[in-house]
Order: C-alpha cells, then structure tokens, then sequence
C-alpha cells in the first residue's frame, strides 16, 4: 500500500474532507494514542479524522524516556498485568509493526549488596524474562545474565569500582518517539484516515446531550469549520481536563501531570557499551544510548504550570547529575550537557499523593452520549489504549464494526524494511553514500528511505549532510515538510529531527540552512525564513535561560519568555 504525503496541499485537502462529510469517529489529540486510535479506527473500515492543535507528538509522545518497556519497576508494585501486556506490546513493535524504528538496548542494574540483592533482583529480572517470553513475542531479545563486578566493569568501565559488588545486565527496546508518532500518523492515513495538524478544537457541536462533533479553528490559514462526527474521541493527554471543559460537564476523572525531565550528552563523556539502570531514593534513573549520545534521565515531579511547554530548571539538572555521579568514576558536569528536554506524563489523579507511584494503566469512559475519553497509560501500552477507545467509540456506533486488527499491521516502512537493510552494502554503492548514512536512513524510515534516496538522486546536493549538524542529511529537512507533516522550522528541528537536543548549540547553527531548505516545499518567502529563525534561536534561549532558574515557577516565567510561532 502507497503511503501517502502530508505536505501542505495534503493537509489543506484533509480539512476540506472533514468539513465535507459526517465521520464515524473524529479524533482528537496528536499523539501516540491519538495517532494509534485514528490508524486502529481506519481499519477497521470507519470513516475516520485525526486532528492535533500543534504539531505531531508537540507534548508528551516526544518528550519520554524514548523506551519502548515492559516497565521493570511495576513488579515491585506487584502490577503484573501492565506488565504482561506492556512486554506483548514491545514484542510486536520488535517482531512484526516497526522493526525499523523499535531497537533492542542493553541494560546494566548495578548491584550493591552481597547476596541477598542479587537474588532479590535476579529473581525480578528473570520474571521480566519469562513473562516476555510467555507473551509469545519476547524471544527476539537475548536473556538476562548476572555479571561480576570484573565483568561488570568490563561492560562498563565509566563505573566506580566501590559502586557495585556486582550486576545484572538485561534487554529491553527504545525508539525514536515522535518519529514513531508521525509514522503512525501517515500508516493511518494511508488506510483512509484524514488527518491535520495545527488544527485545533475550540468546541464541540452538540445536539440535546449528544456531542455529533467539533468546531477546529485552522492555526495555519486562519477561519474555523465544523467537522462532523457519530462519535469523537478525546485523547489529549494532560490536556484531557481543559479539552473536556469544552462541552462545560465535570469530567469523570481527571488527569494529574507529572513532569521529567532528560539529559543528553556526548558518547564519549560515559564509557561503556551498555545502558544503565538505577535505583534512586524517589524511582529509577535510565543512561540510555542513543546514538552518539546519552540519555540520562529522568525526574518525577508534580507540574501545574504551563503544559505546552515545561520547563526545566537548575534544580531538575542537578538532581540528575548529582545521582548519575553516585556511580560514575569520572563525574559528569553541566559543560557535558548538549541538550535538556522536560515532559510530561498524564497520570489519572486519586491514585496516590506521590506521583511515582501513580499507575500507568489506563482508563477509557463514555463520559457523554457521542464522546469517549482515554487517559493515563504509558507509551509503550498505545496500541492497546487506542483499541479499547475504539471499541468504546464503535459501541456508540450501533452498528457491526469489525474488531481491532493492528495487531497485524506494520507501520509505514516495516514491510521491506529487512530485506532492504540486508542489501544496504549494495544501496549505498547504487546511491553514492557511505554504508553508515543509509543505515541511518533505513532505521529512521524503514523502507521510505527510498523516497529520500529518489530525491538525493534528483538532486545531488542534498545527500550532503547538514552544516553544523551533520548526523543528518539535507534530504531529510525537504523530506519532513514535503512527507511528514512539518510545517515549522521548530517541527524540523525538535522532532523529525533531533538536533535541538543533540548539539550544543541545540541547533541555532543550522536553523537558516534548514529553513532555506524547507521553503520552497512550504512556499515560504526570506521574510518568513527570517521569522522562523528568529522564532527558533528566541526559543533556545528562552530554554537556556529556564535552566539556569532555581525552581519551576521562576523556570516557567522565564520559558514562556518566547512565544509560539503559531499562538494557540
């Protein structure tokens, strides 16, 4: 099946058709959820709609730990079922749906007391194992083993020799968030659904009790329409509570934002060729590989300021490097830090007073005849979130509907994806790049990265790497506005790309070379080339300025420093 284009004609296309024609099922919120509901609604057969006020993935889907986990710490809060069916789903994403963008990663749990700790944790982790096993679809990852501390150290020579006696070492998987987003975005479209960005709900219709659909307001060309719909569904994570004031009736739950923050720093800062795992006083802290970086994250913490864009302040940062350093012999220091991002994670409020321990399950309710809800949950788990809001959906429908079948359907790029990185010695020859650059295409996009290597064909110069951030090629900047939705130089540079968090100068360098890039595509100006770039270095600043504060409100007022490009 041809995966279709999100350019701006697309886009425009998208929202002429919602306004046209009464849907089964309009969705509301951009994220992973959002996403995987309109891609499980569309195969189902139903005429569907997806529309996200920012960008794709803007708030939480790009901003997680880039796991794809059965979520070790929930066997200690005995919670065996999420993580029964969290192992499942990270099973599927290796095996079957994205095998191009979910990769295993090894991980390292330094042990720090003799005898009983290894068994007490060798236990869980072997439980991890067999459970992933006992899904059907966790043989891919090898199995754990217990280490020395030599071995240990062999692994992992960044250690302290006096921060362990010993370890565990285990597997679990990771990605690339807001590229997997906007892939299930474009997999959903290409089984029917449409889909727009910048599109945002400012109310919805109603008829007596029932809600039959949404009045969007078009952020990009201005003017607002009514889209129809038998049912909508509201998966805007922690904006569930302000999107469900729109129809003006007490929710049946609400959700609580808890924020984390992440740092990235260069690879050779931490020495070692494995992940890390920690136990800290409040939760657990990750050092995740992640190309020519590190993740190191994250924090946990109640957050009720603003939510499009959390901030980070000193504090946060400390936190984290004053534990990452309990362990390491050669400390980390804030010069290490590249970049900073904060999230924020949607957790059903009135569970627990300590946001650690607020469960990720999820929560789906027909809060008004016409409009569903889903809340809670964690990354990893969308799938099933967005299967049990689609049934919820389909049985307001009334009518046969056939059950949910994204089980066996690859995202865009999966299907191909391994026969083509088994000739990838031959493609590089064919293409004129060297092997690494297409296997870094072939796992951001799985088989698409032909529609990349078409346009370096076409156009020689853009298989040369971007200036000043060259893990990426120019291609990819045309590709982002052209086929994956991007409509701002932020979107480029913040989630179809990573160079915001991956360069030290989170990529202001680069911002006129990518925006010069994406003009043409967007019919861009100088004038408006200039306001991006303008928009982008005010907006990394604003950021550098919120992590130099000492708390969260004073780290908020200084973030909020630069606006939107396209206010909300």
């Amino acid at each position: 099946m041809r995966t279709p284009t999100l350019g701006p004609a697309e886009r425009g296309e998208a929202l002429a058709r919602m306004a046209d024609q009464e849907l089964d099922v309009l969705v509301v919120g951009g994220g992973v959820v959002g996403a995987g509901t309109a891609l499980d609604a569309a195969t189902r057969g139903l005429a569907t709609g997806l529309v996200e006020a920012r960008d794709w993935a803007a708030g939480t889907s790009s901003r997680s730990s880039k796991l794809i986990h059965g979520g070790l710490r929930y066997l200690e809060m005995l919670d065996f079922a999420l993580v029964r069916e969290a192992l499942k789903e990270r099973g599927l994403l290796l095996e079957r749906l994205a095998p191009h963008l979910v990769k295993p990663v090894p991980f390292l749990y330094p042990l720090k007391h003799r005898g009983w700790e290894r068994l007490y944790a060798g236990s869980g982790v072997a439980l991890y194992d067999g459970m992933s096993i006992s899904s059907g679809h966790g043989r891919g990852l090898p199995a754990h083993r217990h280490l020395t501390r030599r071995g240990a150290l062999r692994v992992a020579p960044c250690l302290r020799k006096d921060a362990l006696v010993g370890a565990l070492q285990y597997y679990d998987a990771q990605v690339d968030d807001a590229r997997f987003v906007t892939t299930l975005v474009r997999t959903a479209a290409s089984y029917g659904a449409h889909v727009a960005n910048r599109a945002r709900v400012v109310g919805f219709l109603r008829e007596g009790e029932r809600v039959v659909g949404a009045r969007v307001h078009d952020l990009e060309q201005g003017g607002d329409f009514e889209v129809r719909a038998r049912q909508v569904v509201n998966a805007s994570g922690v904006w569930t509570d302000e999107t469900q004031a729109l129809i003006a009736e007490r929710g049946q739950f609400h959700v609580r934002a808890s924020k984390g923050i992440h740092l990235v720093v260069p690879k050779d800062r931490i020495h070692s060729t494995t992940g890390l795992i920690l136990r800290t006083e409040k939760s657990v802290l990750f050092v995740i590989p992640w190309g020519r970086h590190w993740i190191v994250g994250t924090t946990d913490t109640d957050w009720d300021l603003d939510k499009a864009h959390p901030a980070a302040s000193s504090a946060d940062i400390d936190y984290l490097l004053e534990h990452v350093n309990e362990v390491l012999a050669v400390p980390l220091t804030r010069d290490d830090v590249e970049g900073v991002y904060a999230g924020l994670r949607p957790l059903l409020a009135g569970e627990s007073e300590a946001t650690s321990k607020l469960s990720r399950e999820h929560t789906v309710a027909h809060v008004t005849p016409g409009l569903v809800v889903v809340a809670g949950g964690k990354y990893t788990t969308y799938r099933v979130m967005a299967k049990d809001a689609t049934d919820a959906a389909v049985h307001g429908l009334d009518q046969r509907v056939a059950p949910c079948v994204t089980e066996e359907v690859p995202l865009a790029g999966a299907v191909g994806y391994k026969a083509l990185w088994n000739a990838r010695a031959r493609i590089a020859q064919r293409a004129g790049l060297h092997v690494a650059r297409v296997e870094h295409l072939l796992n951001r996009y799985g088989s698409l990265a032909e529609e990349i290597l078409e346009r370096i064909a076409e156009d020689p110069s853009l298989g040369e790497p971007l200036t000043h951030a060259d893990d990426y090629l120019r291609a990819e900047i045309v590709y982002a506005a052209s086929h994956e939705g991007a409509r701002h130089l932020d979107d480029v540079l913040t989630r179809r790309t990573r160079i915001s968090i991956e360069t030290f100068d989170r990529g202001t360098r680069c911002a006129r070379e990518a925006a010069e890039l994406m003009a043409p595509v967007l019919g861009w100006g100088q004038e408006q080339v200039d306001k991006e770039v303008q928009h982008y270095e005010k907006r990394v600043e604003a950021e550098r300025e919120s992590q130099r504060q000492p708390d969260d409100l004073t780290a908020d007022a200084a973030r909020l420093g630069a606006p939107d490009i396209v206010p909300l």
